[in-house]
């Protein structure tokens, strides 16, 4: 039970009982020890964190969501940070290491604000003023940009890139990345983007210096050899099909009980005119390229109609997955043939060139020169192992998500820790002016954002109290987009040095890291329910 405390008219006091307090503590605890998990990997300088899974696979990163997601967490109010960097990612798709460290750094703060006995409500509602407050501010500092403007957006690609493994080829990739983003943009609907349009296909072999853009589709697999069908051809008409053809198999499990030759020989001779029959009715409308989709219930084709196939000088790609058949009638413009009556001409997709090519150990199948291309772009990526392959497409998808912010939000402001300074100065200037707790709630908040230019001087390997003091300084003086230069480890301007980054993963940073705090801070009590 809680005694009610004698009280003086003058103080606010808050009394509770001591297990509330503990599970608090204990809830910011845990979600602290996971932010600094994450911390080291902030940064151009940052490291990268080796992970290994139960099932034995190893991914090396820098990108906190994935860090946060192969995390096995226990705690629960740990795991919000994990959906914290999940939704960042889904917001923003940049900044998610950023938006756990800002996290981390607000819950140390209200550490000692609970302790001076402030009321957590009191707490929660003044985090909320200030990060309003925030994003108001960072919209003041922000540039405006103009999608044509592209060495902007090739900019701020490579900012997020250069924290990346692979950074040195981000003068590779940021360009890379613009481009496609630039080509799925819908003119008739210009702020959205959807990174669904945008295929990434991975190969292994060569390095990452041969990824490319390739306008028109890219298949990792190699046409069916069988029968020698042919593997090029010119003036492709393209029919993306999902029905089978193969002999029909029952609905139901039975057997047919065959007694004699002459019965299975019509049998046979049932399947091959079958066969043939559609074989004629696919030939009738010209076309020549058939993209075949995966089939569960039977063979989508059988050695005799590839036969046939070959024969009749059509290219043949099977095993096309399900989900890709959106994106390949997209691309190609035309339409999925679901039954053999229904295959016309008009639902044919129309191509200059479709040929098998072999790339390192394996081979793919380029279409290009689609006629009315639909806004879609395929981006083959490279790489001499696996885990370079798979760090690059993350890496790629995180500059395509940048982009996309910018697409979406047509504001660039600096990068380099400019922005939290400016942000921890002016609030820490508004905090007077606001009487009793709050000002002294968002003081704590302003305090709490120098935890990102800290801890890029820090994973630099400068001394990071000197570089914030001088920060503070040159913000002091009026200089907004002073920040941490972290190749000539000194205070330059960082706009000059084309460190930029979209408002939108800043502002979405601090929101989304104000709310995870604001629900860790009102939890008071765990019930588990067995």
């Amino acid at each position: 039970m809680a005694v009610p405390a004698p009280r003086s008219g003058k103080t606010e006091s808050y009394v509770d009982n001591k297990r509330k307090d503990d599970i608090r503590m204990a809830n910011i605890k845990a979600a602290r020890a996971v932010a600094d998990a994450v911390r080291t990997s902030l940064g151009p300088k940052g490291m990268d964190k080796m992970i290994s899974t139960a099932s034995g696979e190893v991914i090396i990163t820098n990108d906190g969501a994935t860090i946060l997601n192969k995390m096995d967490v226990i705690q629960p109010a740990a795991k919000m940070l994990v959906e914290l960097s999940k939704s960042q990612d889904v917001v923003a798709g940049d900044g998610t290491t950023t938006v756990v460290v800002i996290a981390g750094a607000l819950l140390k703060q209200c550490q000692t604000l609970l302790r001076s006995g402030i009321h957590p409500t009191v707490v929660s509602d003044s985090i909320y003023k200030a990060s309003l407050k925030a994003v108001e501010v960072l919209t003041a500092m922000a540039v405006p940009v103009e999608l044509s403007d592209r060495e902007s957006l090739v900019k701020s690609a490579s900012t997020s890139l250069n924290s990346k493994v692979v950074s040195q080829y981000s003068s590779l990739l940021a360009p890379l990345a613009v481009d496609s983003v630039l080509s799925v943009v819908d003119p008739a609907k210009p702020d959205l983007v959807d990174l669904r349009d945008v295929k990434i296909v991975k190969k292994l072999g060569g390095t990452v210096d041969d990824t490319e853009l390739v306008k028109g589709l890219v298949f990792d697999k190699k046409v069916s050899h069988a029968a020698g069908g042919p593997t090029r051809v010119e003036n492709a008409k393209i029919a993306v099909i999902q029905f089978q053809i193969s002999p029909p198999k029952t609905d139901i499990e039975q057997s047919i009980v065959v007694s004699d030759y002459t019965q299975m020989d019509r049998i046979l001779k049932e399947e091959r005119n079958y066969i043939l029959s559609m074989i004629k009715k696919i030939k009738s409308t010209g076309c020549n390229v058939l993209l075949i989709q995966k089939s569960i219930l039977r063979d989508a084709v059988t050695d005799l109609s590839l036969h046939y196939l070959a024969k009749a000088k059509i290219l043949v790609i099977k095993d096309v997955e399900r989900d890709d058949i959106e994106f390949i009638t997209k691309t190609l413009n035309c339409l999925p043939i679901a039954n053999i009556e229904h295959f016309r001409a008009e639902k044919l997709g129309y191509a200059d060139m479709v040929e098998e090519a072999s790339l390192g150990d394996g081979k793919i199948v380029k279409i290009t020169g689609i006629k009315d291309m639909g806004r879609t772009t395929t981006v083959l990526v490279r790489g001499s192992n696996q885990l370079v392959l798979d760090e690059a497409e993350r890496s790629l998808h995180d500059a395509l998500c940048v982009v996309r912010c910018l697409v979406n939000k047509k504001f660039l402001i600096a990068g380099g820790g400019a922005p939290e300074i400016e942000l921890s100065r002016q609030l820490g200037a508004w905090s007077k002016v606001l009487h009793g707790m709050e000002g002294y709630c968002v003081k704590s908040f302003a305090e709490a954002l120098e935890v990102v230019p800290y801890t890029l001087a820090e994973n630099a390997g400068l001394n990071p109290i000197t570089i914030v003091t001088e920060l503070r300084n040159r913000h002091a003086q009026g200089e907004i987009n002073a920040g941490i230069n972290v190749r000539k480890g000194q205070i330059t301007n960082i706009l000059e040095e084309n460190v930029v980054q979209p408002l939108l993963v800043s502002t979405s940073a601090i929101t989304l890291a104000t709310e995870c705090v604001r629900m860790i801070l009102k939890i008071d009590d765990i019930v588990t329910v067995r």
